[in-house]
């Protein structure tokens, strides 16, 4: 039922003919959530080149492999069950600002400064080997300096990791962020089942597996063009949403426009036992439910006026038609819940509250707002033409 409701959400996409590839992708995803509940566990990536049917799910969280410095190949490219730390550090030698200015009495003064700098950067990697982890990610930068010292101890480290992922990461992992590396206590540090360090497509990518603290996934998108894969986010996101929800709900209703052909139907028969004006408000409401079956039909191609005309006799004058809705691949009328053409009752609760609201909030401005801007533009614009003198090409005095 969720690889139904998730391909019935990329019908109308630009990855449609994909559809079952990713509506399966798509519940993995969600399915591996705890409570089905946080979506920013489940990251999308993009990899240019491919064949969008190449795109992976990974079990974990899995970025692109950031900027290094030599020495960063001979790190070991894989952990099983790593101490994981993230820090907020930066572990380089940085040149003193413009402005700094340091006076001294005795040329070996000098000496004795640079020695200092460097036994600071000695003690912060001194102190991160001592707490034991094997994986040190910061998101500021690690010099060439650290990076060698790491690959010296068979540590792997890289730098300018980006902050969605440093989120992802310590909620999958269940490690702290840490501001100095001074007294670095275990329970600050986390851990997965496997980390590697592996090739995928043209990029490198670091994925963390089987993630303890909570069940992560990243869903690594690929295809020609950085448009499409765009587009393809843009709609896994629509299809992660409505699987979330039809979890959590209780009831499902036919898609494909039939729900709000037989609202319409509902709505138009209430509206006629109403005497007086509001009659006129609920037959407008019932029209206007028909514009999501009449959008179909012209996304799809189709004659509108003959599809709808057809789908009111259906609702009003057959018994088993309640299911009917727009056929967008082979034309006509067909019943979408036998097709599964499915969608969650509560996502259409939703929809028509908020349409509702907006229209009677559209409808509750009694005077028109006006930019001033905008009305001196219309003005000296009228200028103009009565400028012109009515001659075509001609100019006024």
């Amino acid at each position: 039922m969720l690889i139904k409701c998730a391909a019935t959400s990329l019908n109308s996409k630009l990855i449609a003919p994909y559809k079952d590839f990713f509506s399966r992708m798509v519940v993995n995803a969600v399915e591996r959530l705890e409570d089905y509940g946080d979506k920013s566990l489940i990251g999308i990536k993009h990899i240019l080149g491919g064949s969008i049917s190449d795109s992976i799910l990974v079990d974990g969280v899995a970025f692109k492999k950031t900027f290094s410095y030599a020495g960063f190949e001979q790190q070991p490219k894989k952990f099983e069950n790593p101490k994981i730390v993230i820090l907020n550090v930066e572990l380089e030698l940085k040149s003193e600002k413009e402005n700094a200015e340091v006076r001294i009495e005795n040329p070996d003064d000098y000496q004795a400064i640079v020695d200092a700098e460097w036994k600071i950067i000695y003690q912060k990697l001194d102190n991160l080997i001592n707490s034991g982890a094997n994986v040190v990610l910061s998101k500021l930068p690690i010099g060439d300096l650290a990076t060698q010292y790491f690959a010296d101890r068979d540590v792997f480290c890289a730098g300018r990791v980006a902050d969605d992922d440093i989120k992802r990461l310590r909620k999958a992992t269940g490690c702290q962020m840490i501001h100095t590396c001074n007294d670095i206590r275990p329970e600050s540090l986390g851990t997965c089942g496997q980390f590697v360090e592996k090739s995928i497509g043209a990029e490198r990518y670091n994925i963390f597996e089987k993630c303890v603290e909570a069940r992560s996934s990243t869903i690594i998108l690929r295809g020609g063009a950085e448009q499409f894969i765009e587009e393809a986010e843009r709609s896994l996101h629509d299809a992660v949403m409505v699987v979330k929800r039809a979890i959590k709900a209780t009831s499902i209703v036919p898609g494909a426009g039939a729900i709000e052909m037989q609202l319409s139907k509902h709505v138009r028969k209430f509206a006629l036992g109403i005497h007086g004006k509001e009659q006129l408000v609920g037959l407008a409401f019932a029209k206007a439910l028909e514009v999501i079956p009449r959008t179909l039909s012209h996304n799809a191609g189709l004659d509108s006026v003959d599809l709808i005309n057809k789908l009111r006799q259906k609702h009003q004058f057959s018994n088993d038609g309640i299911n009917f809705g727009v056929n967008v691949i082979d034309g006509g009328i067909i019943d979408a819940f036998n097709a599964h053409i499915w969608e969650p009752a509560m996502l259409k609760n939703n929809v028509l509250a908020a349409a509702t609201e907006s229209s009677c909030m559209i409808l509750s401005i009694d005077q028109t707002v006006r930019n001033p801007k905008s009305e001196q533009a219309e003005q000296q614009k009228r200028k103009d033409q009565m400028g012109r003198g009515g001659v075509p090409g001609g100019r006024g005095r």
